[in-house]
């Protein structure tokens, strides 16, 4: 049957919106008749994601729980209620065929009340350990749809499949000769790619600048630096105060931010990255080795659990966020770029986690539940 009108609910951070996105995209190529409505709130990213995608957001007034008794606990309560009230009128007044939920505590009402209505539901979950939103609606929706097999333990089997986690088409379509040509890089020298998540890589940022003299002066590999929008200025007044001039040095590159990652991850033999499941995603999906700095503070930490996956599977390794410097950064660096054969082992490891068909999967489970 012909799918009318799709409620998208889910957002806080890009992990959560960038997969709805996908998904959106999917549904507009197969019928671009399709109405896509995006369900958030007036806080999180997706107020500037959705939008500039293309799609109708409607906020809700909803807000995460914290588990202290406090009066942030109390108000949170009382957003629930009126979350569940702005969920029902919308629902009633939009009639959707499906509602789909990505994450994030806005999805808790949205996606709950759709299923007490019987409207058709499902949920994507993009980490290896879910949230506490996505496992709690899993009791209620008709579909789960997970990145990583070792994310079934914590759901119903019987109405979870493993789909993947929906990437940008274009990352696989990078082609290494001419992504090195595009960034004047030299290659007969690996190249190593360092960007943080959504929610910033401070972290990382300090460390390759306690490194860049080094990789100045040895030319042992090529880097791009990927600051984020926020802190390139800083960084760039601190490379400066060591007395470094980037623009003479052609085997470094540091931007604050990159749109044609695909040529980024074609370019690069290492990738250094937090470990959101957008970055882990699209990491496997091109098939890099990877060293990870998962976030600390990051929700029930997805994160750590997101980088231990690569590393049991022998495509990434661990670098715990107290414990980065540039001498250990430095060091694991150099322990995987100068051997080759480890180099490919990981890669192969990491391409195998990949999943590129990941949003043909989540297609074909919405047209098998509405058909």
């Amino acid at each position: 049957m012909p799918i009318k009108k799709v409620i998208l609910a889910g957002g806080g951070t890009g992990g959560h919106i960038y997969p709805a996105i996908a998904i959106a995209t999917g549904l507009k190529e197969a019928n671009s008749e399709t109405k896509i409505i995006f369900v958030g709130t007036d806080r999180g990213l997706e107020t500037e994601l959705v939008p500039k995608a293309g799609y109708e957001l409607k906020t809700i007034r909803v807000r995460g729980f914290k588990r202290e008794l406090s009066l942030d606990t109390l108000l949170s309560v009382k957003d629930m209620i009126l979350g569940a009230i702005d969920s029902i009128r919308l629902l009633k007044k939009e009639k959707p065929d499906l509602v789909i939920g990505t994450g994030g505590y806005v999805a808790g009402p949205v996606i709950f009340l759709a299923a007490l209505f019987k409207i058709p539901t499902i949920i994507h979950e993009q980490n290896v350990k879910p949230g506490v939103t996505n496992k709690l609606l899993s009791n209620f929706v008709d579909k789960v749809l997970i990145s990583f097999s070792q994310s079934m333990q914590y759901f119903p089997k019987y109405k979870t499949i493993i789909t993947g986690n929906p990437v940008r088409k274009e990352l696989s379509k990078g082609i290494k000769h001419v992504a090195l040509a595009k960034f004047g890089l030299n290659p007969r020298l690996p190249v190593v790619l360092c960007f943080g998540g959504s929610q910033g890589a401070s972290r990382l940022n300090k460390a390759i600048i306690e490194i860049m003299d080094e990789i100045i002066k040895k030319r042992h590999f090529q880097l791009i630096h990927i600051t984020g929008i926020k802190h390139y200025s800083e960084i760039k007044r601190k490379l400066e105060n060591k007395g470094i001039d980037i623009a003479r040095h052609g085997h470094i590159i540091v931007e604050p931010y990159i749109y044609d990652m695909q040529d980024a991850y074609a370019a690069a033999d290492l990738v250094i990255a937090r470990a959101g499941a957008i970055s882990i995603s699209e990491i496997c999906v091109c098939g890099k080795p990877a060293i990870l700095v998962p976030l600390p503070t990051a929700a029930n930490r997805h994160q750590d659990y997101n980088a231990m996956l690569l590393q049991r599977a022998g495509a990434g390794i661990i670098i715990n966020d107290n414990e980065l410097n540039g001498k250990i950064l430095l060091e694991t660096i150099k322990s995987i770029i100068f051997d080759e054969n480890y180099l490919s082992k990981m890669g192969k490891s990491s391409k195998r986690l990949g999943n590129p068909d990941a949003l043909d999967k989540i297609m074909l489970e919405i047209h098998k539940l509405l058909k």
